[in-house]
């Protein structure tokens, strides 16, 4: 492959730099528990990852009330919903970063493209509240000039805008900002936006192979980025 001439680099985070499904499964079953709400299996969370916390809520909550029982049938989602945001929201916050780690190779991959001077972004779903602290857990808040959550914009991934925000923010072209992602919402947004896209093997994808989703490359493992990138 021929390197790509980029300006900046913009990258996602839950399943791209930080395996976080542990939060996640923390997070939404002690949520599920407190409101009487059968705990959910971690394939069908990680299946849900990826377009934010609603959808992420929304799914895992329906997907228990029907399959469970013993739950009274006049609950329904819709009506726990808010109730069940709250309480994951809390949750999220104390346990945020205790049951995630960074996947190998980032650190050093983030490091290699510092010192070729791209500038970053991180772009995720996931509410800023969430992202920045979990940045500054995991010491990676300081690789990226600015932090952008799935609250930072009127729209998420797969829509374009918030790709097309961030390229303002990094003053930079789209055709020369690269998306690295883990899933087909980051390579879906790239495309509309006029971006390349770089995909991670090891991520969440929504429980599908990402190597069916169309992309510049399909790496294992961060450390790889430095020769498919010319500046």
């Amino acid at each position: 492959m021929i390197p790509m001439d980029l300006s900046a680099v913009m990258i996602d985070l839950d399943g791209t730099m930080v395996d976080t499904i542990g939060d996640f499964e923390m997070a939404l079953n002690w949520a599920l528990q407190d409101l009487q709400v059968p705990q959910a299996k971690r394939s069908l969370i990680e299946g849900c990852i990826g377009k934010g916390s609603e959808h992420l809520i929304r799914s895992v909550l329906t997907h228990q009330l029907a399959q469970s029982e013993n739950t009274d049938p006049t609950r329904c989602a819709s009506q726990l919903f808010d109730a069940v945001c709250a309480r994951y929201e809390h949750h999220y916050l104390t346990i945020n970063g205790q049951y995630s780690q960074v996947f190998p190779g980032v650190l050093e991959g983030l490091a290699q493209l510092q010192s070729m001077g791209l500038r970053m972004a991180c772009l995720t779903n996931k509410p800023l509240a969430f992202t920045q602290p979990l940045l500054a857990a995991k010491g990676l808040d300081a690789y990226f000039a600015h932090v952008f959550g799935g609250d930072s914009f009127e729209r998420k991934k797969p829509d374009p805008l918030p790709l097309l925000k961030t390229c303002e923010a990094l003053q930079t072209a789209p055709a020369q900002t690269l998306m690295v992602g883990d899933s087909s919402n980051d390579a879906q947004a790239a495309d509309a936006a006029g971006c390349p896209v770089v995909l991670m093997t090891y991520g969440y994808n929504h429980g599908q192979p990402i190597r069916h989703t169309p992309a510049r490359a399909w790496l294992d493992s961060f450390k790889q980025l430095q020769p498919l990138i010319k500046v």
